[in-house]
């Protein structure tokens, strides 16, 4: 039986001298800003009891606060993105601007801000490639130096500093104090057997050892087009690869080289048995995995990703997150 001290007492709607006693309370403190103190002297009751009412009165419902701060419809869209996709946290920056220059440079700088938020002495980050990252990467400006380990997730693309994880790694850790270990690997060979070989090597082996133990990971978000995808980077396919993913795999996007359908279910497994990092279920252990990624055309990538509960933590922009959110409504309606 529940205690007497835990049953939560309920005001008497019916009761007028008691229902207008709690509008002047509420009245004297939500709108005339009187202290619960202040209200306490005026109305000859003690603290305690005008704190009774408020809290009664909020318990049931007789109090509406409405928020209307500058950004508030932001903030509705990163409280939507929570409560539908099981997110620990999400981030929604404006669009501010329409050169995609400035506004992968405002995301980093929004990922770094969440990023130096969270990180502690003795974490192990681990860390993906991509402009969005290498964004966060160059954004980061840390307060003091962390005992922080960073290493990489997956293996290494030539040619882009962007698309460069060791270098990313070393800098990441560089601008925070800590150390970073280098993956001497590619992301991605010719065969599966090329993959096995190459993980069980004690180098590489040691490394994705400790990427696994990572607690927290950065990522991007990768699009399916022959024309923009660091899937291509990672894997030189042919045009007629791509189509198979896209259209025979309806992959679209991936994390890491890993390649997903909408539903957010891993696809195209004769691609990603031929890359050398960790897999999307061991990412997934990491306690919080950072998806970074903004713009309209992350919609596709992004709801895959969320679908398959890939990532913790969300930091996009205002164009992802309605697409996202549009998207799903347009789904559970079943238009």
């Amino acid at each position: 039986m529940e205690s007497k001290s835990k049953r939560v007492e309920r005001l008497d709607s019916t009761d007028y001298d008691a229902a207008r006693l709690v509008n002047t309370v509420l009245t004297l403190y939500y709108i005339q800003d009187f202290t619960q103190a202040e209200i306490a002297n005026r109305l000859g009751l003690s603290t305690p009891k005008v704190n009774r009412l408020l809290k009664q009165a909020r318990q049931q419902g007789l109090v509406d606060i409405t928020i209307h701060t500058p950004f508030q419809h932001l903030f509705e869209l990163e409280s939507r993105l929570k409560a539908i996709f099981g997110l620990t946290d999400a981030v929604v920056i404006p669009a501010v601007s329409d050169s995609p220059e400035a506004m992968i440079h405002i995301l980093g700088q929004a990922s770094a801000t969440y990023l130096l938020g969270r990180v502690r002495d003795g974490d192990t980050i681990g860390i993906a490639s991509g402009q969005a990252i290498h964004a966060t990467v160059q954004a980061v400006d840390a307060p003091r130096d962390f005992d922080v380990t960073v290493v990489p997730v997956v293996g290494a693309v030539q040619g882009q500093v962007t698309s460069d994880v060791n270098y990313l790694a070393s800098e990441l850790a560089n601008r925070l104090g800590g150390k970073a270990f280098q993956l001497h690997a590619p992301a991605f060979v010719e065969t599966e057997a090329h993959r096995d070989a190459l993980l069980s090597m004690t180098p590489v082996r040691e490394i994705l050892d400790l990427a696994r133990r990572a607690t927290i990971a950065m990522v991007g978000v990768g699009i399916l087009t022959q024309a923009s995808s660091r899937f291509v980077q990672f894997t030189a396919l042919s045009p007629q690869d791509m189509d198979h993913i896209v259209k025979v795999d309806r992959g679209v996007g991936d994390i890491a080289a890993h390649v997903y359908d909408i539903d957010g279910h891993l696809c195209a497994p004769e691609y990603a048995n031929r890359v050398v990092g960790l897999s999307l279920e061991e990412l997934q252990r990491i306690p919080l995995v950072i998806g970074v990624a903004a713009t309209a055309a992350k919609v596709l990538p992004l709801y895959g990703a969320l679908r398959g509960g890939f990532l913790h933590a969300l930091i996009t922009d205002e164009a992802a997150a309605t697409g996202i959110l549009k998207l799903f409504d347009s789904n559970f309606r079943g238009e």
